[in-house]
């Protein structure tokens, strides 16, 4: 299998699960400005949606969309525990937050990207994740991690959200539960493996 994926994106997310996995997966880096892989490939002729993650499989089959291939990837190794079993209500309840960091947070975030957004916009855009923001700090309030102490693709793909608040100036001081989830799973050795590779966090 290969991930093709650009440093810091969205497909931070899976890479982290790749490493938390054990799995032995290729790694193909995308230039999202020219489209272009790598190795030299137009990813549009492997992903024609032309954002990252993309998951290419061993049958020649590419699986996108960030919470597809989170799944996909966790039950290769179910006893990695990165998802609850299917059917227990603990596998909804990662689903359901996969959900929430998905359209809540990933999307909220969308607006800022922008340059050319106007101040007022993104006043309002912050605002919008601020709100979501307070609802994700209660929750985390005495956890470790989103379902508690154990880790799963949910924080791995809100770790990689938050962390764009860096670059679009969205202050987290107010937000002490998040800063705390922030710093453990920063602490997780493969996700500072991850990061290493993908050059957003030198070597040790």
């Amino acid at each position: 299998m290969k991930l093709y994926y650009s440093p810091g994106a969205s497909s931070l997310a899976p890479h982290i699960v790749i490493h938390e996995a054990g799995l032995d997966i290729e790694f193909d880096r995308v230039d999202l400005n020219t489209q272009t892989t790598a190795s030299g490939h137009r990813f549009g002729t492997i992903n024609p949606k032309g954002n990252v993650p993309a998951l290419a499989l061993r049958t020649g089959e590419v699986l996108t969309e960030v919470s597809v291939v989170l799944e996909y990837l966790a039950d290769r190794v179910p006893d990695r525990r990165l998802l609850p079993e299917l059917g227990t209500l603990e596998r909804y309840r990662v689903q359901e937050w996969v959900g929430f960091i998905g359209t809540e947070l990933h999307k909220g975030f969308d607006p800022l990207w922008d340059g050319l957004m106007p101040d007022t916009a993104r006043r309002l855009a912050v605002q919008y994740l601020q709100r979501r923001l307070s609802y994700l700090d209660r929750c985390l309030d005495g956890r470790s991690y989103l379902m508690g102490e154990h880790f799963t693709v949910a924080d791995a793909y809100c770790f990689t959200v938050l962390s764009w608040a860096r670059f679009h100036r969205v202050d987290l001081s107010d937000y002490p539960a998040v800063r705390a989830f922030m710093q453990e799973v920063s602490s997780r050795p493969m996700v500072r493996k991850a990061m290493q590779a993908e050059g957003l966090m030198q070597a040790a």
